[in-house]
C-alpha cells in the first residue's frame, strides 16, 4: 500500500482529491434533503436532482482546479486552504441554485445553504480522516524513528506539531528542567524529568533526542548533547526562530577573541623602527617559514625591505599558504619571494640553497615545539630541534651568512622534557659555531630566547577556545602555574630587533613582563566569549574550569636565564645573558652521541643523552607520562 500511494504522480493525486469532492457533493445534497424530507422523500428528490447533476460534477471539477482545492497536498491542508474550500463550498451552493432552476426543478433557499455548508464540513473532514489513514499506513509499513523532545517550551511545542505530520518521524515523550511540567501532559505526550532519561529510552524504544531548548546557552546545551550521545543516542539542536531569521548574535559569541586581549599589558609597538638595515636590501632564509613565528616572521621582514626572503618549510600546506600571502603583500614592490619545500635536517640541500640564493640572513625558527608530541616522539623532537640546528647554523657559518638568530624558548632553561632539553641542546650547538668559527670570519650568530606566544598553534588560548566551543571544561593543570606571555607580533618584532643589535654568541631574553596565571588566563577567555565560569561561588554558571594536576616534572613557572642575571642592552625590553657553553670536544661528543641513539631507535639512551648534557635538565621519572601528556593541556 505504501509502495502505490509513494508511487502515485502529483496529477494522480490530484485527480483523486477531485473524485472524492465530486462523491461528496451527492452525499451532501441528500444530506441536506433529508433534514427537510423523510428518507423515501429525500431519496426521491436526490434522484430528480441527477439530471442537473452532472453539470454540478463539472463546474465543481473546474472550480476545484481554479481555486487550488485539488492541488494541496493533505500535509499542507491548513488555514488558508480551508477558506478557500469556504469559498470553493459557496460557490457549488450558488451553482447548483442556477441549475436547479433552470431545471424547473426550485429548492428552498435554506436547503442550498444546507448544501453548501454540509458539503463544507464534510471536505474537511474526508481531508483530516484521509490524512490520518495514509499516517497510519507509513507508520505500519516504515521503521519510523522514534524521538525523544528536550524542552516542554513553545519551541518544543511547535516541533512536536511539525513532526505529527511527518512520515518518518514519530514523536514520543517530552523532558524538561521545570518541575512544574513533571507528570503532565503536553500535546498529548507526557513530560518527564531529565534524571530519567536513561529510563525513558529504554522503555519507549527511543532513538534520538531533540534538544529544542534555543534560549538555553551553547555551551550548556553542548553539556545535554554530550551525556545523551554517552548513552548512545543521536542527538540534534533545533534553533530559535529568531536564531534562524539572523535576530540574534549566534556566531560572535563563538568567534574567538583576538590573543592580543588577554595579555593583561600594553603591547609592545611593534613597527618597524630601528634595526630594519640589517635586513634590508639583504637576501633572508626564515626556515620553519610556515609555523606560527615563522609566517610573522615573514611579514615582518618584508616590512624591512629586503632583496629576497627565501621561505623554507616541510610542510606544503603551511608553505602554500604563507608563500600565498606575501606574494599578495609585496605586490608592487621589486621583493623575491621563494617558496622552497625542504628540511633542516637535510645538509645536501641546505647547503645548496645557502649557496644557490646567496643568502645573507638566517633567522632559524624550524621546530618541534609542542611539548607532549615531544615527549611522546623525542627521537623526532631531538632530530629536528637539535641536528637540525646544527646542519643550518653549521651550513650557514661555511657559506658566510652575515647573521644568523637561533629562535628559543624559555622552556630551554632547566627544562622538565625533551623539546626544552632539546632546544637547549640547539642553543648549545650555536653558542659553539657562534665561537669557534663564526667569530672568526666575522659572522653575527645569536640566539633570542622567549616565553609563551598568545594564539600561536598549540598554545593554551587557541585550546582554551576550542574546549569552548566544546562546551567545556576548560582545562588547567593547577591552580598556581604560571606562564610568560607575549603576542606572536611583539616577539618577532623583538627578535629582528635583537638579531639587528647582535654582536656574536649572545643569548637575548625578552622581557615578557609578569607571568600570568593560566587560571586566570581561562578565565578571560570564558568571560570574552559572553560566559560565565561555573564554581563553587557561581554553582549556575556556563562553563567550568577543571584542573587535572600538575604532570611529574612541571614547573609552576618558567624561568628564563640559568643564572638569573640580565644585562641591559639599550632596548627597554630585550636583555642578554651570559651562560655556560660547552668546549668543541663536549658538544661534538654529545652530537654523536646522539647520532648513535637516533640510528638505533633507542629513545632511553636519547633522553640519558640530554640529561647528561643539558644542565638542570629534569625529565619525569615515568616516561609513560607522555600517554597522560598528549590528552593534558600545556599550560
Amino acid at each position: 500500500m505504501i509502495n502505490i500511494l509513494k508511487s502515485l504522480s502529483r496529477t494522480q493525486k490530484r485527480n483523486l482529491l477531485i473524485a472524492i469532492d465530486a462523491m461528496l457533493i451527492p452525499a451532501a445534497l441528500f444530506f441536506a434533503f433529508s433534514l427537510q424530507l423523510s428518507a423515501t422523500g429525500a431519496w426521491e428528490m436526490t434522484r430528480s436532482y441527477l439530471p442537473v447533476l452532472p453539470y454540478m460534477l463539472i463546474v465543481a471539477t473546474a472550480l476545484s482546479i481554479w481555486l487550488g482545492i485539488s492541488s494541496t497536498t493533505l500535509n499542507d491542508y491548513e488555514a488558508g486552504s480551508i477558506g478557500r474550500t469556504a469559498v470553493f463550498s459557496c460557490l457549488l451552493a450558488m451553482t447548483s441554485t442556477l441549475l436547479s432552476a433552470a431545471a424547473n426543478m426550485p429548492l428552498l433557499l435554506s436547503t442550498q445553504i444546507v448544501f453548501g455548508f454540509t458539503f463544507f464540513v464534510f471536505s474537511i473532514l474526508s481531508r483530516a480522516i484521509l490524512l490520518q489513514i495514509v499516517l497510519a499506513i507509513y507508520r505500519n509499513g516504515t521503521n519510523r524513528c522514534r524521538v525523544l523532545i528536550y524542552g516542554a517550551g513553545t519551541t518544543g511545542m511547535q516541533l512536536v506539531s511539525a513532526l505529527r505530520s511527518h512520515e518518518l518521524i514519530e514523536p514520543v515523550a517530552f523532558v524538561d528542567d521545570n518541575q512544574a511540567l513533571h507528570g503532565v501532559n503536553v500535546l498529548r505526550l507526557p513530560v518527564y524529568s531529565p534524571v530519567r532519561i536513561a529510563e525513558i529510552v529504554a522503555e519507549r524504544k527511543i532513538d534520538r533526542v531533540l534538544l529544542a531548548i534555543p534560549s538555553q546557552s551553547h555551551p550548556k546545551q553542548m553539556q545535554i548533547a554530550r551525556r545523551l550521545q554517552k548513552m548512545g543516542l543521536e542527538v540534534q539542536t533545533l534553533p530559535s526562530f529568531s536564531q534562524l531569521i539572523g535576530e540574534e548574535a549566534l556566531v560572535e559569541k563563538l568567534t574567538p577573541v583576538n590573543a592580543r586581549s588577554f595579555l593583561g599589558r600594553d603591547e609592545v609597538n611593534t613597527r618597524q623602527g630601528e634595526g630594519a638595515e640589517a635586513y634590508a636590501g639583504r637576501s633572508v632564509l626564515i626556515s620553519g617559514a610556515g609555523g606560527s613565528i615563522g609566517s610573522e616572521l615573514s611579514r615582518q621582514v618584508l616590512e624591512c625591505h629586503p632583496a629576497k626572503i627565501v621561505l623554507y618549510e616541510l610542510s606544503e600546506l603551511a608553505l602554500y599558504q604563507i608563500h600565498h600571502e606575501l606574494v599578495q603583500l609585496a605586490e608592487g614592490s621589486d621583493i623575491e619571494i621563494i617558496p622552497l619545500l625542504g628540511s633542516v635536517t637535510d645538509a645536501r640541500q641546505v647547503r645548496r640553497v645557502l649557496q644557490d640564493h646567496q643568502i645573507q640572513v638566517v633567522l632559524h625558527a624550524a621546530a618541534y615545539k609542542h611539548v607532549p608530541l615531544v615527549e611522546y616522539n623525542p627521537l623526532a623532537g631531538l632530530a629536528n630541534n637539535v641536528l637540525g640546528t646544527q646542519t643550518l647554523v653549521t651550513e650557514a657559518a661555511e657559506a658566510g651568512v652575515e647573521r644568523f638568530v637561533l629562535i628559543s624558548s624559555d622552556k630551554a632553561v632547566r627544562p622538565t622534557n625533551v623539546m626544552g632539553a632539546s632546544k637547549r641542546l640547539a642553543e648549545l650547538v650555536v653558542q659553539d659555531v657562534a665561537q669557534r668559527i663564526a667569530e672568526q670570519r666575522g659572522l653575527v650568530f645569536s640566539i633570542v630566547r622567549f616565553g609563551n606566544v598568545l594564539g600561536s598553534s598549540g598554545s593554551v588560548v587557541p585550546l582554551f577556545q576550542e574546549q569552548l566551543r566544546r562546551g567545556g571544561p576548560l582545562t588547567v593543570t593547577h591552580r598556581e602555574v604560571s606562564r610568560y606571555f607575549m603576542t606572536v607580533q611583539e616577539a618577532v618584532h623583538l627578535v629582528l630587533r635583537a638579531g639587528s643589535m647582535a654582536q656574536g654568541g649572545e643569548v637575548f631574553v625578552l622581557d615578557m613582563g609578569k607571568p600570568m596565571k593560566i587560571e586566570q588566563l581561562a578565565r578571560q577567555v570564558i568571560e570574552s566569549a559572553g560566559f560565565t565560569v561555573r564554581d563553587a561561588q557561581n554553582p549556575e554558571g556556563d562553563i567550568e574550569i577543571e584542573f587535572t594536576g600538575l604532570r611529574p616534572g612541571e614547573k609552576m613557572t618558567e624561568e628564563l636565564t640559568l643564572n638569573g642575571a640580565l644585562i641591559g642592552t639599550g632596548h627597554k625590553k630585550i636583555f642578554f645573558t651570559v651562560e655556560k657553553s660547552l668546549s668543541e670536544i663536549e658538544v661534538a661528543s654529545a652530537l654523536r652521541s646522539l647520532r648513535h641513539a637516533l640510528a638505533n631507535s633507542d629513545e632511553g639512551e636519547a633522553r640519558a643523552i640530554a640529561r647528561r648534557w643539558v644542565e638542570g635538565y629534569n625529565a619525569p621519572s615515568v616516561e609513560a607520562e607522555a600517554d597522560r601528556e598528549l590528552v593534558t593541556p600545556v599550560s
